[in-house]
């Protein structure tokens, strides 16, 4: 008998309010591509066309250090490791290139923490080079890395052709997955994040300034990069902030320096006045059940394991519902605290949380009839069920 597996949702209103309306009706951003995320929640508060993908210039930059920090925590790199300006990253990143640069001589050997500054606070795209050197023996082998590092967190709609950002029309990344990979150096690296609220950075006698336009205006503001290449336009991913609520902005296609700066502003500044944190579920509070296929029970009771809170526009009312989706029915046999779906939390139609959803209690496999009930069920419905969620 083959099972046939399909996607099941279970849903359930956890409140509703008398008059639906989106939170971000009452923003309005100039630039093309933008999204505002907090980190506390995990959940987006606003987002214009944020899976549109673009070029991302130096923002893909973010990409390479993820990596880098990777390595590191993995010991194959080290910090005072010295590592040899080659020509080509010289040539291409370096000084001839005319393009940001930390301004290392060819030939020259430089430590490994000195190129992550180069990288993060200059932008230089010789450092950047030169790092994926340093991994992978040359920047082609290393794009492999990144595009494959980009799949396991998830940049679902992110292709990396460089580790600099310099224009190739194979590139392009997008606003949501931009912001995802923010999340992930802030939460991932706190041993390294610092280095993106650095002001300055001085390399072979020439001082440079951290070109992010929120670090010492902004309050708050500690992160994290900007790009611009003419396809792009001007680009910013950055992180403030402000009485333990961490937020991260990503705008997308400015048309200059100014309007990348001002719409970045705006949109903090709306994200931190607006919403209310509210509790959807305690704790290890059942959240609802999934479908178990050949257990001793037919379903078994799920949880985040965590508190589940979602930021809400003060004074308005969106309709919040939350969906149990997963792919099932699960396989007996379930052990307890198996990741089994993904709880997905809805504020009017925007998704604006996702969480992963664990096992409440062991389902052990089923006796011979059960199965044979239960495999009858499965060849006459499908599975087609509505199920039971729980607010």
């Amino acid at each position: 008998m083959t099972l046939r597996l399909a996607m099941t949702a279970l849903a359930v209103t956890v409140w509703a309010m008398a008059a639906p309306a989106k939170a971000q009706d009452n923003f309005q951003t100039t630039v093309r591509n933008a999204i505002l995320f907090d980190v506390g929640t995990q959940s987006f508060l606003f987002e214009k066309a944020a899976d549109e993908p673009q070029a991302p210039a130096s923002l893909a930059k973010l990409m390479t250090m993820a990596v880098i920090f990777e390595e590191l925590r993995q010991g194959r790199l080290r910090l005072d490791q010295e590592v040899v300006i080659s020509e080509d990253a010289w040539r291409r990143g370096g000084a001839p290139s005319r393009t940001s640069s930390m301004y290392a001589a060819v030939n020259s050997r430089v430590k490994v923490q000195d190129l992550m500054r180069g990288v993060v606070i200059q932008s230089g795209n010789d450092a950047s080079i030169a790092l994926a050197e340093a991994v992978s023996g040359t920047e082609a082998n290393f794009i492999a890395v990144m595009n494959t590092r980009a799949r396991t967190l998830g940049l679902t709609r992110s292709v990396f052709r460089n580790a600099t950002g310099l224009p190739d029309p194979e590139q392009r990344s997008t606003a949501r997955d931009i912001a995802r990979l923010a999340d992930h150096i802030i939460r991932a690296h706190p041993e390294h994040y610092g280095l993106y609220g650095e002001r300055e950075f001085v390399w072979g006698g020439i001082r440079q300034q951290n070109r992010n336009p929120l670090l010492g205006t902004y309050p708050g503001a500690d992160g994290l990069k900007t790009g611009y290449i003419e396809e792009a336009g001007f680009n910013l991913a950055g992180s403030a902030v402000q009485n333990g609520q961490r937020l991260i902005v990503v705008v997308m296609g400015a048309r200059s320096l100014q309007e990348r700066s001002n719409e970045a502003r705006k949109l903090l500044d709306w994200g931190f006045r607006s919403f209310e944190l509210r509790d959807l579920f305690q704790e290890n509070e059942t959240i609802g059940d999934v479908a178990v296929f050949g257990g001793g029970q037919g379903t078994v009771s799920v949880t985040a394991g965590k508190p589940v809170r979602l930021l809400l526009p003060r004074g308005q009312s969106d309709r919040v519902t939350a969906q149990i989706v997963y792919r099932g029915p699960v396989r007996a046999p379930v052990r307890q605290g198996a990741e089994v779906g993904m709880l997905r939390v809805l504020r009017g139609s925007q998704v604006a949380l996702e969480v992963p959803v664990f096992a409440a209690a062991d389902v052990g496999t089923g006796t011979l009839s059960q199965r044979a009930m239960q495999g009858a069920w499965e060849l006459a419905t499908g599975w087609i069920r509505t199920g039971t969620a729980r607010p």
